[in-house]
């Protein structure tokens, strides 16, 4: 009897442009961070630099993905290397508003506790099924970005509607970002229990 079944096709190689997308966020982030730092208090043409290399590194974010899901890309390394490039550049932006007095370190504290603590659940749930993101963890991811854009801008501070707007949609990130932390824990606690039952 002839197997006719078609062959799986070949795993795409980890040395792809998504992934090399991905890297050139992660290399960004201490660049972002120094060019931050030169120019913190005077709000000057480094703090313009930091802006538009935080922009670019975002912009490599949403490229990878389109690029890897069109042409089929998607690897194994890209799923963890992704998220983790995505939380270091947030991460690092939101530590150093916080550092520079720009940002309360509570939010940046709980932000990042959300962030570290759902990563780690992921990998704990993990032989139970995967934990896919959500379309709230889409919108938080969205809302950081545009409120850590707001608190980046120099001009911001000398703008008062600009300020509040910065403030408005980081209170906006941070009630999403616990929202969908708890759901995440729910969902995590259905995926061990139905893992379990199964078993």
């Amino acid at each position: 009897m002839t197997d006719n079944a078609a062959p799986a096709p070949p795993r795409p190689s980890n040395w792809n442009l998504p992934n090399a997308l991905t890297m050139l966020r992660i290399v960004l982030v201490p660049f972002f961070i120094w060019f931050f730092l030169a120019d913190a208090a005077a709000y000057g043409w480094w703090r313009w630099a930091a802006v538009v290399l935080f922009l670019v590194a975002i912009y490599t974010d949403k490229l990878d993905g389109d690029i890897a899901r069109a042409r089929g890309l998607i690897t194994s390394f890209g799923k963890i290397a992704d998220p983790i490039a995505d939380k270091l550049l947030i991460g690092s932006a939101l530590i150093m508003l916080s550092a520079v007095g720009e940002l309360w370190w509570w939010v940046t504290i709980l932000m990042l506790v959300r962030e570290v603590g759902i990563t780690a659940l992921r990998f704990v749930v993990i032989r139970y099924g995967v934990m896919a993101a959500s379309g709230g963890g889409k919108l938080k991811t969205v809302l950081q970005t545009v409120a850590i854009f707001l608190f980046l801008l120099p001009v911001t501070p000398a703008v008062p509607w600009l300020s509040v707007a910065a403030l408005v949609v980081m209170l906006a990130a941070l009630a999403v970002t616990v929202v969908t932390g708890i759901d995440y824990l729910i969902k995590a606690g259905q995926l061990r229990s139905a893992g379990r039952g199964a078993a």
